[in-house]
């Protein structure tokens, strides 16, 4: 050996060092940005400060539907008299919803949907559905669907999650094992409503789809959990983007107060009066290590066997999806699945809406590419209007162990200037009052933010408009409709 090599212990001692260091510098690199980003930010308004206290996971393994209420309506009280009743006046502004003159004021409206709620029907129920909303989101999001059971004589009982509905400070102290508990508590309100041997449905949205799945495999070890006949997802969140999974990193400088903005992906207004726009590193992290926890339960179940007593899945998903992955869905999900009847409905993108070079790289994928070659073992419909000049669209359906694709007219469009559904447009229907966009005026929310045509000068709003280009609402909420209707039974 060389005088001048060193021997295999020095270079491992060596190149140990430069790992060390280069990590170091990352790691200092990304604490500087980010608290760069946190000096220079909007200021923390009360409404980013102030923590609601909620029930936790064993206080709500413990509790009732009534002793939930009762806690709900104190959390309410609390932002009312600590946050909306203690506004500066330079945060009383109409395009506020804590100040109690704004008219995006939830305090205002006919009801409250931010609360939780129970729907009845007018007779003896055929069914009970539970219907779970996404992170930063409120129950307001499934109350068309949940009419939709109420109308077909079905009990619908939707929960606030903990931490949402109230102020986005909310979701800093609260983790996915409390909204977990939170489903199991509903569930067990829903069979005391509606006793088996009737029907029981869950229906999630977004993160409500990660509570959906998560409860109906614990389900499957469990009896006494409540397993559910079927589930039904929107935009689940099976996965979510690489950014979720090192969030926690990102909030490190919030340690100094000086950069406690640094706590938070996104602080802006707050004129959405049903969901939060501010975004705490918190609930990103929890997002990610809960699609996380959900993804090992998935294959576990299906190593040992238990999968096979999985209800059959119902999974509307967009294929332009930008809060959670469309991939995994099928991936870590579908492919898992046994031959139980499930089906994934994918919307394509608008192949008719002449945006073809702006389209950025990889967006105008195919719908197929998601998918695994046929046979499969689950059904699966596209929605699209691929290969055709008009802004109609078909559903192309694969059947369960089968290679042929039937197309079916489903006498519905693209509107001309949409090009693809969004994660947060698929539970409501174009006459939404508030997301939709052809709202009815049967109700009021203080504004139409699905319906505005964002064109106009810049810096004149209080928010980017890229926050109201993003498509809030379903052209397709019919066919949505029609297939969950497959799965209710009628009343008799």
């Amino acid at each position: 050996m060389s005088s001048t090599t060193p021997p295999p212990r020095h270079r491992l001692v060596r190149a140990a060092r430069l790992a060390l260091l280069v990590t170091a510098v990352i790691v200092a690199t990304i604490f500087a940005v980010r608290a760069w980003d946190a000096w220079r930010s909007r200021p923390l308004s009360p409404w980013h400060t102030h923590v609601p206290h909620e029930l936790r996971a064993a206080e709500l393994d413990s509790a009732d539907w009534a002793a939930y209420l009762a806690a709900e309506a104190t959390v309410f009280a609390d932002v009312e008299k600590e946050v909306t009743a203690a506004l500066a006046p330079e945060d009383q502004l109409p395009s506020n919803r804590y100040s109690a003159s704004s008219p995006l004021h939830p305090a205002r409206f006919a009801q409250d949907w931010n609360r939780s709620y129970v729907l009845e029907p007018a007779g003896p129920p055929s069914g009970v559905v539970v219907l779970l909303h996404g992170l930063t989101d409120s129950p307001y999001s499934l109350r068309h669907i949940a009419r939709h059971y109420q109308a077909r004589g079905w009990t619908a009982v939707a929960p606030r999650m903990p931490g949402h509905g109230t102020v986005p400070a909310g979701l800093t102290d609260v983790d996915w094992e409390d909204w977990a508990a939170a489903t199991r508590l509903a569930v067990r309100e829903a069979r005391r409503r509606v006793p088996a041997p009737a029907p029981l449905h869950l229906v999630g949205f977004s993160n409500g789809g990660t509570l959906a799945m998560n409860h109906t495999l614990d389900a499957l070890g469990d009896s006494k959990l409540g397993r559910p006949d079927r589930v039904v997802l929107l935009s689940p969140m099976i996965g979510v983007t690489s950014l979720a999974r090192f969030a926690g990193v990102l909030g490190w400088p919030a340690v100094f107060p000086a950069f406690a903005n640094a706590a938070w992906l996104d602080v802006l207004p707050e004129f959405n009066p049903f969901k939060y726009n501010s975004f705490p590193v918190h609930a990103a992290r929890e997002s990610s290590l809960f699609s996380r926890a959900l993804q090992q339960a998935i294959q576990r179940e299906a190593r040992s066997g238990r999968i096979a007593a999985m209800p059959p899945v119902l999974t509307f998903q967009s294929v332009l999806d930008y809060t959670v992955s469309a991939p995994a869905v099928v991936t870590a999900f579908y492919a898992h699945l046994p031959a139980n009847g499930s089906e994934l409905v994918l919307f394509d993108y608008n192949h008719n809406a002449d945006l073809g070079p702006l389209m950025r790289p990889g967006s105008n994928a195919l719908a197929s590419r998601l998918l695994p070659p046929a046979p499969r073992r689950f059904h699966t419909a596209v929605i699209t209007n691929a290969g055709t000049r008009s802004l109609e669209v078909t559903e192309r359906r694969t059947d369960a162990g089968t290679t042929a694709e039937t197309p079916h007219e489903l006498g519905l469009t693209y509107p001309r200037d949409v090009f693809s559904l969004s994660h947060v447009a698929l539970p409501f229907p174009p006459s939404d009052s508030l997301y939709g966009s052809a709202p009815t005026s049967d109700e009021s929310f203080g504004a139409h933010l699905g319906a505005m045509a964002v064109r106009g000068e810049r810096a004149a709003l209080v928010v980017n408009g890229e926050a109201l280009v993003r498509m809030s609402s379903n052209p397709f909420f019919p066919y949505v409709l029609r297939r969950i209707d497959e799965g209710i039974a009628r009343p008799k």
